[in-house]
């Protein structure tokens, strides 16, 4: 399978995602309210989300499969709502690109001591060095885009 068509597409995707905080700011601003905001934001989200499972069809959806996932699989809901809300609030004060190095900053911790601890069924890839040094490059490039 070739990889470089899928980081094209999660470059694009990442392209658009930056522009939902700004744009979810302006929607806070108008409602007066970030959680107005955040809710209106996820409803549309369900809306599309809704719209793009009845063109692509619902695969083995059933409440069966439903009842078989844990219960704290669900809630991957609450980040996204987290991360919505978050952006509405932080962004306009530190800025979209702060804001994104920040969210990658931490995503990046979550995703290395994930992945060192093997959670969530993930191959377990230990701490190491290198991976200790790339994610400190992250972090001063957090710092260097602060300051700049």
């Amino acid at each position: 399978m070739q990889v470089v068509p899928y980081m094209i597409a999660a470059i694009c995707v990442g392209v658009l995602v930056s522009a939902q905080p700004p744009l979810n700011a302006i929607l806070s601003r108008a409602l007066g309210s970030a959680y107005a905001a955040t809710t209106i934001s996820i409803l549309v989200a369900l809306v599309f989300s809704l719209v793009a499972l009845a063109i692509a069809g619902t695969g083995a959806s059933s409440v069966a499969a439903l009842i078989q996932v844990p219960w704290w699989v669900y809630l991957a809901g609450v980040v996204g709502a987290v991360f919505v809300g978050a952006g509405v609030v932080i962004a306009p004060v530190t800025g979209a690109l702060l804001f994104f190095v920040c969210i990658l900053t931490g995503q990046l911790l979550g995703a290395m001591i994930m992945d060192h601890f093997g959670a969530f069924g993930l191959i377990v890839r230990e701490v190491s060095v290198p991976r200790l040094a790339g994610f400190g490059l992250v972090l001063a490039g957090a710092l260097m885009v602060q300051h700049g």
